[in-house]
């Protein structure tokens, strides 16, 4: 499945423009902390003066970055379209410097860049971590929105298994039920509707494997699942056509009359209508619902 985009970032990215410390308040720092640091150089276990001014010294002891420090570089490296570092960057504030609010802007965007780079797995597991973490936030339709588009962008063709797009499928309709309103349900509809489509399209091609070996009951569950389950899909069409075509190989041919009978209600201008109205007119009968079939109450559920 092609990759798309990503619509939008997290607002958070907003708050990168943090100030930076001024010189004069970095020479105060350092001056509290010789002030602190030699008089115990006399002491057994305190670092010598080599270390203090140029000796070796173990960077496990060095003090952490600024928070804010890191999210501004991690933001620049992904101006510069570096998403994995970026993603690292973010990530090590996440480390550094967890339970605060940088970290928490951090993850979200750790999971946008990871995302960018096409590290879905990745992707999933920080979205995930950041809607455990802070599942009322800001940002949660954000990240909801991130899991499903990774799960979304990997989604295989219609011959191969599925897992995939029903994964995306029940992440994205998440977005969708618990954000209605928020920009990320625009698109995340959007995707949706191709998820179903491409599941509808599964259960068409497996149809046409048992039709086509002439399975007609193997394909009457298949093309069900479509009507049933699918019907605002572009295969919906062509579903009732085949039903039409299976139940009278079947010889039922009440229900073969009723699946013409409502695909003519819908689709009048459809070739597969004309197509199934004449497959039905060659053995002297006529479309007519029986509106006690399956097909018919699935058609009411949906219209009402």
């Amino acid at each position: 499945m092609q990759k798309h985009p990503v619509d939008g970032q997290p607002s958070d990215q907003a708050l990168s423009a943090h100030p930076a410390r001024s010189a004069s308040a970095r020479a105060v720092v350092m001056a509290a902390v010789l002030a602190v640091s030699l008089p115990l150089g006399a002491c057994a276990n305190a670092p010598s003066f080599g270390n203090l001014f140029g000796g070796n010294v173990d960077s496990a002891s060095l003090p952490d970055e600024p928070a804010e420090k890191l999210y501004n570089e991690g933001i620049a490296l992904q101006n510069r379209r570096d998403w994995r570092r970026a993603a690292l960057k973010f990530m090590e504030i996440d480390r550094t410097h967890p339970y605060t609010e940088w970290a928490k802007r951090a993850l979200v965007m750790a999971a946008y860049s990871y995302y960018e780079a096409q590290d879905y797995e990745e992707t999933i597991n920080q979205a995930r971590r950041y809607l455990q973490l802070h599942p009322g936030s800001n940002d949660a339709a954000y990240a909801q929105y991130l899991m499903g588009a990774a799960q979304y962008d990997q989604i295989p063709d219609v011959q191969r298994d599925q897992t995939r797009t029903e994964r995306a499928l029940v992440v994205l309709e998440e977005v969708t039920r618990k954000w209605p309103q928020s920009e990320y349900a625009i698109a995340a509809r959007r995707k949706v509707e191709v998820a179903r489509d491409q599941l509808a399209g599964r259960e068409m091609t497996v149809a046409k494997y048992y039709l086509d070996r002439r399975q007609f009951a193997g394909a009457i569950n298949r093309y069900r699942t479509v009507i049933s389950q699918f019907q605002t899909t572009r295969h919906v069409e062509e579903a009732l056509a085949r039903l039409v075509e299976c139940y009278m190989a079947l010889g039922i041919v009440n229900e073969a009359q009723t699946a013409a009978a409502v695909l003519g209600h819908n689709f009048p201008d459809s070739q597969w209508y004309k197509d199934s109205y004449a497959l039905i007119q060659g053995q002297g009968l006529s479309p007519r619902e029986d509106t006690g079939s399956w097909i018919s109450r699935a058609f009411r559920r949906i219209t009402g």
